[in-house]
């Protein structure tokens, strides 16, 4: 019998040479069983529980190990199985590719139910580019420095295994983090929540912005804030995934900090044990099926920091993602990224079967998307080990690209509130803004004006201020340099708006 060890030691050097694939084929049944499977001997733990999987490697596992996994249901993808969790264990140290090589689900009723292909929900993405000058704005701002600090914060805790204290501290954490956020925008239609599941000690965390015109309507971010490694208590997880947290970070770190009030309400999540199975995402996901919550479209961030291949983001295009809405982030990144300072490049991938929380989505019928931060099988080699650390990534630059696509998914996704502008007439109000200050006066034969409005460009209201005069000044001292609008009430219900630029 091979040692442990050597085990790994043969793992990771057929990983490395590409001599293992995903689907298992390239070696023979023999000489998978004596380089990875021969431990049989070991003393097998009695717990069981319930997934599906590639109906191949169902069959492949079966063969090896009879008494160990036990084939439930099958259709020609996939398989539902009960297994025991030391089996689990192994397939997840031994999978190539991204992932755990199974999805976990709670019971035979819900594994086998799962083999059905769900009836994909009618999107509500509006499919256009609108926002180019909001999004611009937004691209300028994005910083790497931020991104690199995030990494680093969920490095330190050393594992976020989903077991472990550190990964519930994480999460709560990771709430105080844009709970601090949102304090400091002094926004109220922003909020967290945390999310307890039933299948894992560690919680999932989601951050909202509700929408101002159709708040039914969810455009979906996420990624997972879990990690794993052949050594629980040592897996500090840098790139899988705390570049896809800190990407998300910074998308809320913009939107807050230019004021964006979307139409459609947006939803941050940061998901719990994915690593064991899609734990957190599914149970969410699930739940929001249920509840027949409409999500126009789910995107996935899931490893964001290695630059492997020869082009920046490859978008996974196998059976658990849209074409749709990989159609419109393709769009997307033609439009803003194909030149000037945000250039980046964009390829295709495959990476199996439920290799990371998009697929929860698609499992309920939910448009799902996933870019990758290199072809499969070129990512970072040192992902789920005790090398999965910042300092082999050294940079942040390849995370940026994801927060950038990630900005201009949500922007022009979730559109921004329509904020109705009256033509402005100087035969009404005369209107200046010189020195921090905007003065106006009403012509004589209109009414008093009863409330001044002032908005920013994403249609936030900063201020808002009740008067009883036709002329008058407001002091904008205290404002950003932009672009606002000014809404005067008069006492007789019309309203008269004017744009103005702030320098």
């Amino acid at each position: 019998m091979l040692s442990f060890e050597l085990l790994l030691m043969l793992k990771f050097y057929f990983y490395r040479t590409n001599l293992l694939t995903f689907s298992m084929k390239k070696l023979t049944l023999s000489a998978f069983a004596l380089l990875l499977f021969s431990i049989n001997t070991i003393a097998q733990d009695s717990s069981t529980i319930y997934a599906t999987m590639d109906v191949e490697n169902a069959e492949l596992y079966k063969s090896i190990y009879p008494d160990e996994i036990q084939i439930l249901d099958s259709n020609d993808k996939r398989s539902a199985v009960l297994m025991t969790e030391s089996i689990a264990n192994r397939i997840r140290e031994n999978v190539n590719g991204h992932g755990s090589g199974y999805i976990f689900r709670d019971s035979e009723e819900s594994a086998r139910a799962m083999l059905n292909t769900p009836a994909r929900r009618t999107t509500t993405i509006d499919y256009s580019i609108t926002e180019e000058a909001f999004v611009r704005e937004c691209l300028d701002i994005v910083d790497g420095d931020n991104i690199e600090a995030d990494i680093l914060e969920l490095q330190a805790y050393g594992t976020r295994y989903h077991t472990k204290p550190q990964a519930q501290q994480a999460v709560l954490n990771q709430q105080a983090k844009w709970d601090a956020m949102i304090a400091a925008s002094g926004r109220t239609d922003v909020h967290t929540r945390i999310y307890e599941h039933v299948n894992t000690p560690m919680p999932s965390v989601i951050l909202t912005f509700e929408g101002a015109n159709t708040p039914d309507e969810f455009v979906i971010i996420g990624g997972h804030i879990d990690s794993t490694s052949w050594r629980s208590d040592d897996a500090p997880g840098a790139d899988d995934n705390a570049s896809g947290i800190a990407s998300l970070n910074e998308m809320v770190r913009v939107l807050l900090e230019k004021g964006f009030v979307p139409n459609r309400s947006i939803e941050v999540m940061a998901f719990a044990a994915e690593e064991i199975g899609l734990v957190g995402s599914s149970e969410i996901a699930q739940e929001y099926a249920s509840n027949g919550v409409n999500v126009a479209g789910y995107v996935q961030f899931d490893m964001t920091g290695y630059e492997g291949s020869n082009k920046d983001i490859y978008l996974m295009d196998d059976w658990y993602t849209s074409d749709s809405l990989n159609g419109f982030l393709v769009s997307l990144m033609d439009f803003y990224n194909s030149s000037g300072a945000h250039t980046f490049t964009y390829g295709y991938s495959q990476c199996g079967y439920g290799c990371s929380d998009h697929a929860s989505w698609a499992d309920n019928g939910y448009d799902a998307s996933m870019p990758f931060e290199a072809a499969m099988g070129e990512d970072n080699p040192n992902i789920h080990t005790p090398n999965d650390k910042y300092s082999f990534l050294d940079t942040p630059d390849h995370a940026v690209k994801f927060t950038k696509l990630g900005l201009q998914f949500l922007i022009e996704a979730a559109k921004p509130q329509t904020l109705s502008v009256d033509d402005y007439s100087e035969a009404i109000m005369f209107i200046i803004v010189k020195d921090k200050m905007l003065t106006y006066k009403m012509s004589s034969e209109f009414s008093t004006v009863k409330e001044i409005e002032i908005f920013n460009v994403a249609g936030q209201q900063i201020t808002a201020e009740k008067v009883s005069h036709k002329d008058g000044s407001v002091n904008l001292e205290g404002f950003a340099t932009g672009f606002y609008i000014a809404q005067f009430t008069l006492e007789t219900g019309y309203k008269v708006s004017k744009k103005f630029i702030l320098r």
